[in-house]
């Protein structure tokens, strides 16, 4: 292994806390760790990439047994390599499909932010049909 990446570099090369890091391997996401003479565990660059991927499958709202059938299928091998795309299509489209109900509840609340702003620069409350999704008032003008 090229330049050993101890725990505590890992941690600072990825911005997650060792504690982070030893919850992620105990789930077993963390593949292809190996201890030194020490009993220490030891990482490679490849792991610093895997942690980042592994942190934004999470923070899309990838469930963990998802990404441990994933973790499990890069473990399998090349074999495996349209079941993997399958399964990082279908989590694509789950947050797309997020990105676009928050798009929609962001225009909402621009909407209401507008409506109140011309509240208080005329001193009058504005007529309610001024609260239609500001990208939808935007594409009628």
């Amino acid at each position: 292994m090229s330049n050993p990446l101890l725990i505590g570099t890992l941690s600072a090369r990825t911005g997650r806390s060792v504690h982070a890091i030893r919850w992620y391997e105990a789930q077993g996401l963390v593949p292809g760790v190996a201890r030194d003479a020490g009993g220490r565990r030891v990482y490679s660059e490849l792991h610093v990439g895997w942690l980042q991927l592994m942190d934004r499958l999470r923070r899309t709202g990838m469930s963990i047994a998802e990404m441990r059938e994933y973790t499990a299928l890069v473990q399998q091998g090349k074999a495996t390599l349209r079941q993997r795309q399958d399964l990082l299509r279908a989590h694509r489209k789950r947050v797309q499909d997020t990105i676009d109900e928050w798009t929609e509840a962001l225009s909402l609340l621009d909407g209401k932010i507008d409506f109140y702003g011309q509240w208080l620069s005329t001193g009058k409350r504005p007529p309610l049909d001024t609260l239609a999704p500001a990208t939808a008032r935007r594409t009628a003008q």
